[in-house]
């Protein structure tokens, strides 16, 4: 393997990172496999490129094709890789959960509302209609004979204290 594929492997697998971080999981899935065909597999860096590799397989929705690439990274000669593997592929391999529709929040599509200018007011709450909705509450006056106005000695001793700080560290400076 000559020091050239190395280089251009190691740009595909930086590139292929940068993608998956991106959110562009099959792109970084094409820089990934074009590293992991020029490295060879049993090395470190091999390692390495491949555990991205798998996990770019999962984000891009190919589960199985990541659970298999780490069937076989859990016999990689570097044990940091092997342990990876095995780590992420009990992950998912775990059954789904479902979660209760309570704990879900929906979004509403966007995509739907024009930007001719129109100001639409989008109101949604699945729990209650438009009949039911809670009223914006009236604000709380304050009454002001109410409030404690009177000076609070603790600012003139915070401030008594402060002027002795500084006249010492000034004292201090001048030995």
């Amino acid at each position: 393997m000559s020091i050239e594929n190395i280089e251009i492997a190691k740009t595909r697998y930086q590139q292929g990172i940068n993608a998956f971080e991106g959110g562009q999981y099959r792109q970084a899935v094409e820089f990934l496999e074009t590293a992991s065909a020029m490295l060879t597999r049993n090395t470190r860096l091999g390692g390495e490129v491949q555990i991205w590799l798998a996990t770019a397989y999962e984000a891009d929705g190919r589960v199985d094709d990541a659970i298999a690439l780490c069937e076989q990274l859990k016999r990689h000669p570097h044990a940091e890789t092997s342990t990876q593997a095995r780590h992420l592929q009990y992950i998912w391999k775990a059954p789904k959960l479902q979660r209760p529709k309570e704990w879900m929040t929906e979004i509403p599509d966007l995509g739907s509302i024009s930007d001719n200018g129109n100001k639409t007011k989008l109101v949604f709450n699945p729990s209650k209609s438009s009949n039911e909705q809670k009223k914006t509450p009236e604000p709380e006056y304050v009454d002001l004979s109410q409030v404690n106005t009177e000076d609070n000695r603790f600012i003139w001793v915070a401030l008594v204290v402060v002027a002795l700080t500084v006249l010492y560290l000034v004292w201090l400076s001048f030995e």
